[in-house]
């Protein structure tokens, strides 16, 4: 049962404290009610949600959208991107069979898909690919378009510096899938911390990191190293990551407080996202000693072949614009100078002695109180579900659709919610919280890396 007050997680990589400070459900509930909603999203996702519980899988009938031959996989390029980078991502078109598809400054999910001739409901890949993996940086081709897509579409993200490192990436996918020599442990590794008078990640530790090593890894045969509470130090994620004595766990898991800086501090491009470690001392206190960063990955790292989710503030990118917590009525502020994607699953996935595979993490601010729900409990189906299908050797992209059908889900509850509100009905400040918070929190996870992308049986 969480607390009254609603804990955002995430830290302060200036000052220490809370990026946002706690708040009453009341105060919360002021805010969601003036929040204003896009009726036509709002009518597509109601539309989409009576689709998938008729047992609709995001494809049309008879097509399997494990079969990449089936589902069809393409690639997305905005017009402004290099050839360089074009010609290093050629041989991941060659190896998928893939189709090359364009976007166009400013279009929206539903313009895009209508001028490659697709429509609402499910994905004929005859059409448009089930499979769609996006290059390039997000001040290009938004986070919000990657959100509505993902809805309908198993959808990545690549958003490198440079041609050199999209060709790295290129090549650990590559040598993964047609060399078997490449090593990775049938292991799930479990990074939680839990900090002293810090519900965030108490309820982080205790209601989403514990239950998922205990119960996700043995049912799909995974062995479980734990490095929960005083163990999640930054020496120990360090040293998982070397993987000295044995290979790399092939999926990774952390719940921890993501790393958050204000606008125009020097820092935030390269380390906000980062994962906050067991050796923070608490609030008020702060340095790059407590958390881990891109420039924390060792070159000689061990991660090909690894899969993440990182539970965390920022862990996949930061917006330009506040997403949640500004008052109704006025601009929401700038949380960064220009929209970006993280640097710490970057590092990860062109690593130079291989890359990760997939980086799933968080857009914006995360909080708990998305797995705790009221009276009801933890509720961890959509995480378990996702997590199982991953390591039983899913499409990372077709095992994230959970959460894109939560995302429809509970947004048809919220809008049912306001629009009692907005009749004068009384709702709840707790129902209409924790109908907000879940939306949010399943619209903004995203997958860094390619959607096709999945875990060997070996």
């Amino acid at each position: 049962m969480p607390d009254p007050q609603l804990y955002f997680n995430g830290i302060n990589g200036a000052t220490g404290d809370y990026l946002l400070p706690p708040m009453e459900l009341e105060e919360m509930a002021d805010l969601i009610l003036g929040e204003k909603d896009d009726p036509a999203l709002l009518r597509f996702l109601k539309s989409w949600w009576r689709l998938i519980s008729e047992e609709m899988r995001g494809v049309v009938f008879g097509v399997d959208p494990l079969d990449l031959q089936q589902a069809k996989w393409g690639i997305i390029f905005h017009p402004d991107e290099p050839q360089e980078v074009r010609d290093a991502l050629a041989p991941l078109v060659e190896h998928r069979q893939g189709r090359v598809l364009d976007y166009q400054p400013g279009e929206t999910k539903d313009l895009w898909l209508a001028r490659h001739g697709s429509g609402p409901g499910p994905v004929d890949p005859e059409k448009v690919p089930y499979y769609l993996l996006i290059v390039g940086r997000p001040e290009r081709i938004p986070f919000s378009f990657q959100y509505m897509l993902d809805v309908q579409h198993a959808v990545g993200r690549l958003a490198f510096d440079t041609a050199e490192e999209y060709t790295r990436y290129v090549e650990s996918v590559i040598a993964y899938e047609r060399d078997a020599r490449v090593p990775t442990a049938r292991e799930m590794a479990v990074f939680a911390t839990r900090h002293p008078n810090d519900p965030a990640t108490q309820l982080s530790a205790d209601h989403l990191a514990k239950p998922l090593a205990e119960e996700v890894p043995a049912r799909q045969g995974y062995g479980v190293r734990e490095l929960w509470g005083e163990a999640a130090t930054k020496e120990k994620l360090g040293e998982l990551l070397m993987a000295k004595e044995a290979p790399p766990p092939a999926f990774l898991f952390t719940a921890t407080h993501g790393m958050g800086f204000p606008v125009g501090d020097p820092r935030q491009f390269d380390e906000q996202g980062a994962l906050l470690c067991q050796d923070w001392p608490g609030l008020g206190t702060i340095s790059e000693d407590h958390y881990f960063r891109g420039a924390d990955l060792d070159p000689e790292a061990r991660v090909h072949g690894m899969i993440l989710f990182a539970f965390a503030c920022f862990s996949a990118g930061t917006p330009q614009k506040e997403d949640f917590a500004h008052r109704p009525g006025s601009p929401p502020p700038d949380v960064a100078p220009r929209p970006f994607v993280a640097a710490l699953p970057r590092r990860l996935l062109a690593h130079p002695q291989g890359g990760a595979l997939a980086v799933i993490g968080h857009v914006e601010r995360a909080w708990g109180y998305s797995f705790v729900w009221g009276r009801a409990g933890t509720q961890l189906n959509v995480f378990k579900d996702a997590l199982g299908k991953i390591l039983a050797g899913w499409t990372v992209g077709h095992a994230m659709e959970g959460f894109n059908q939560r995302f429809a889900e509970v947004s048809t509850e919220l809008s049912q919610l306001l629009e009692r509100a907005s009749f004068g009905w009384s709702v709840p400040p707790q129902d209409l919280v924790g109908w907000w918070t879940a939306r949010n929190d399943a619209r903004n996870y995203i997958l860094l890396g390619d959607p096709a992308v999945h875990l060997r049986g070996d």
